[in-house]
């Protein structure tokens, strides 16, 4: 009952009263983002989500979009902006997902929804991770966030959807307070430290 209802119910009005508070906050950044982005405050792609249907993820935009001379984007780290730095250490990034919480293409709690181009290279098992809304946060970012590996990251989504409950879902939420608080585990740049999913599994 809860994951069939009640929790999508919470998600919807504990978005919408979210939003609410945060507005002021929201607008800020709206207008910081604008004009260190040069009239771009939000960063937009296409991820999958729930039964592996593509959505638009909307986050507050922290990169330019500078290029070398091919017109090919310069690396992530030369491109995050001083205010983008802070704006991920503090997760204010993520504000705006409370806007796909709302349209139902998301949840608070759930696993990441993670690039289009990985869904070839998951295991049988970890294609366990699309059969639930996707979340702001999980089991895997308050086990250790961006400095987990790919196999322990997966693997945490899946014992996510698996004892999916209300006392998991409180307790993933007074972690993630408590991990965006201290900004432990926050890696700025995830790139730094990690390879992405499809070039590591390709080469196997």
């Amino acid at each position: 009952m809860y994951q069939s209802f009640f929790k999508r119910l919470l998600d919807l009005l504990a978005a919408i009263f979210a939003l609410f508070i945060v507005s002021p906050i929201f607008i800020i950044l709206l207008f910081t983002l604008a004009v260190a982005n040069k009239g771009t405050p939000f960063f937009v792609q296409k991820r999958p989500g729930k039964d592996e249907k593509i959505f638009s993820i909307v986050k507050f935009k922290t990169m330019t979009d500078k290029t070398d001379k091919n017109g090919n984007l310069l690396p992530d780290g030369e491109r995050l902006t001083a205010i983008g730095k802070l704006v991920r250490k503090t997760s204010l990034d993520e504000l705006p997902q409370l806007i796909n919480i709302i349209k139902g293409d998301m949840s608070f709690i759930g696993p990441r929804p993670l690039l289009i181009r990985y869904l070839p290279y998951y295991s049988k098992t970890e294609k366990k991770r699309h059969s639930i809304r996707p979340g702001i946060t999980g089991l895997a970012q308050i086990s250790g966030r961006n400095i987990l590996n790919w196999n322990d990251r997966l693997s945490k989504d899946i014992e996510y959807v698996e004892h999916l409950s209300f006392s998991l879902d409180f307790k993933i939420f007074i972690k993630t307070i408590q991990k965006v608080i201290t900004s432990k585990d926050v890696v700025v740049n995830p790139n730094s430290v990690i390879q992405d999913l499809d070039a590591i599994r390709s080469k196997h």
